[in-house]
């Protein structure tokens, strides 16, 4: 055996133990033995040592049956920390977590339409203090948005309601309001990556991510890989012109609208209202048309051929395995509306694709960037392999590096 090899062993056996603990919560020293394959010595040695380096802490006793009670190990959570932030033109929802993935604290608070950089970093300094720390003691902070920022530029691109972000340079210039490192990452690009993580996409690796509402947005997976394209901008289908396929008239250019003002809440209220379906949303639309009978499905049917209309020049390039609805128009359509736009996309491409309903709801951007900042951080401390979907970041700096666990050097 070449010398250096046990050493190299030891760094894979660890990183293996580590990445046990982070994807299953706590275990007692029999369970990690049973997943990491190592015999019951070895295994005591790796706890022994990575609780000597702070890597990894004690955490209570499992109990249960008649015999001891099994002592549980846990990932140290305070070796890092990351923020998470889902930011809107209105409002800005940040996370705050531990290295282990536990939450600290969250906060929402509105945004104005100037002064955007204060306001996000006086949010951000806010939940910081909540969890006990400051903007800089973050390791990584991921920031979800509309829009896409340039890699050239670190603009942020395709976004004209975000008012106060044009012209900056986004993850540059919230780095040095930090002091941390940043990713901006498109809203929908993080949701499906959720997906791929936690939802309906685990094991997928081609689809296409749909979110119907204003601003439609929508996420291109190909080999497991997120595709951003040259400036950023792949998946920016809201400024698509299509025709309007819908039967109801309700004013539309026929021969060529912008996509994104076909599906926005007005337009879906303003169809349903031609189908003698009353609502002030397009959510709330959706959700009444599915009790009201004939009216009722031929407004969802016209709404599916809208959507439709535009998700079929992707499928058409990229071919993908399967597409996925997410947002709340298409959560209140559930599979009724999925169905209706695999129907109707059987008329407009030759394949044929399956339309599901996305499975992670709730805060879905958010979530997706704090898998993206742990994959981030976890990388630079446990030496564990970055996830392919890594979103773009802003220029690193030496001399803001992450504390590295001994067993990662």
């Amino acid at each position: 055996m070449r010398a250096g090899s046990p050493r190299l062993l030891r760094e894979i056996n660890d990183r293996a133990a580590i990445e046990a603990l982070l994807r299953n919560g706590p275990l007692t020293r029999a369970e990690l033995e049973g997943i990491i394959g190592l015999s019951k010595p070895a295994t005591a040695q790796l706890l022994t040592r990575l609780e000597t380096e702070g890597t990894v802490l004690r955490n209570g006793l499992r109990g249960g049956g008649r015999g001891p009670r099994a002592q549980l190990w846990t990932v140290n959570g305070a070796l890092a920390h990351v923020a998470a932030v889902d930011l809107t033109p209105d409002t800005i929802d940040i996370a705050i977590a531990d290295i282990s993935g536990t939450t600290l604290t969250e906060h929402r608070a509105p945004m104005p339409k100037t002064d955007v950089l204060e306001a996000f970093h006086s949010a951000i300094t806010k939940t910081a203090a909540q969890a006990g720390l400051t903007p800089d003691a973050l390791h990584h902070v991921v920031v979800g948005s509309p829009g896409a920022v340039d890699p050239a530029t670190g603009r942020l691109n395709y976004a004209p309601h975000m008012p106060g972000w044009e012209n900056k340079n986004i993850p540059e210039e919230l780095e040095a309001l930090l002091d941390t490192s940043v990713t901006v990452e498109n809203d929908v690009n993080l949701v499906a990556l959720e997906e791929m993580i936690a939802g309906r996409a685990i094991g997928v690796k081609d689809f296409v991510l749909l979110w119907p509402a204003d601003a439609v947005g929508a996420a291109v997976v190909v080999n497991g890989v997120l595709l951003r394209g040259a400036t950023g901008g792949a998946g920016e289908i809201d400024a698509l012109q299509v025709p309007d396929h819908a039967h109801a008239d309700t004013g539309t250019e026929r021969t060529g609208s912008r996509y994104g003002d076909l599906l926005d809440s007005t337009a879906i209220a303003r169809l349903a209202r031609a189908h003698g379906v009353s609502a002030r949303t397009g959510r709330s639309a959706v959700e009444k048309a599915l009790s009201e009978g004939p009216a009722g499905r031929e407004f969802l049917v016209d709404l599916a051929r809208r959507i439709a209309t535009g998700v079929a020049n992707v499928i058409a390039v990229v071919d993908p395995e399967l597409v996925l609805l997410s947002g709340e128009v298409a959560q209140a359509g559930g599979t009724t509306l999925a169905d209706l736009v695999a129907a109707e996309l059987r008329h407009l491409v030759v394949p044929r694709t399956p339309v599901q309903l996305a499975l992670v709801t709730g805060k879905p951007v958010r979530s997706g960037a704090l898998h993206s900042a742990l994959s981030v951080v976890r990388e630079q401390v446990f030496g564990l392999p970055a996830a392919t979907t890594e979103p773009f970041r802003g220029p690193q700096r030496d001399e803001r590096a992450a504390p590295t666990s001994p067993s990662a050097r």
